[in-house]
């Protein structure tokens, strides 16, 4: 029996902008928009601006809205979250290794929305009226009514594109007592299960 050569596949070149040719901007979002995430609130502070002067100004909380984070491994616990480049948050974890998550409640939409703002207002003004508690391995605010916490350190930080892959060692998880189902984001809005 002859068997004839199997077809080459096709090399599909790519642009300079890195998508593959006949993807855009546009068709690649609009495709993962239908991709439903959870929304969690990744937090830290900063370390304070001299630490050898206890007269120094302490660091300020910083806190991102984020969709982009997942489970990675149970031995050893990792989770991994996805961070633009030159972000703050991106910034900041590149100095900082230690920072929490708060996976967010389907009633804490305003906390998501506030925390995902272009061009808004200081972090410290965005904490002022949310309930929080102090992560006792990181000093990062965990979100009280959030259906779970975890702090982290980071072990490792991978480019990829325009974000940043943070993988980072689970110290603490909590499940509080809160109710109610998660917050989801799904065709570019938070919203409830059911």
């Amino acid at each position: 029996m002859l068997k004839t050569p199997l077809a080459a596949s096709p090399i599909t070149a790519e642009p300079a902008s890195g998508h593959a040719e006949g993807v855009s901007n546009d068709e690649f979002r609009a495709a993962m928009s239908r991709l439903a995430a959870g929304v969690v609130l990744v937090t830290a502070q900063e370390p304070p601006l001299d630490p050898d002067d206890p007269s120094a100004p302490a660091g300020e909380d910083v806190g991102m809205t984020a969709t982009a984070f997942l489970s990675v491994s149970l031995d050893p616990p990792l989770v991994l979250v996805s961070l633009r480049n030159g972000s703050r948050m991106d910034d900041l974890l590149d100095e900082q290794p230690l920072w929490a998550v708060s996976v967010l409640s389907e009633s804490q939409r305003h906390i998501a929305g506030r925390f995902a703002m272009k061009g808004r207002i200081s972090d410290r003004l965005l904490f002022d009226d949310i309930p929080y508690i102090r992560g006792k391995a990181t000093n990062a605010p965990l979100v009280g009514g959030a259906l779970a916490t975890l702090e982290c350190r980071t072990e490792q930080r991978v480019i990829a594109g325009d974000h940043t892959l943070v993988i980072g060692r689970v110290l603490t998880a909590d499940v509080p007592s809160a109710t109610g189902g998660p917050l989801a984001y799904f065709r570019g809005r938070y919203r409830q299960l059911g």
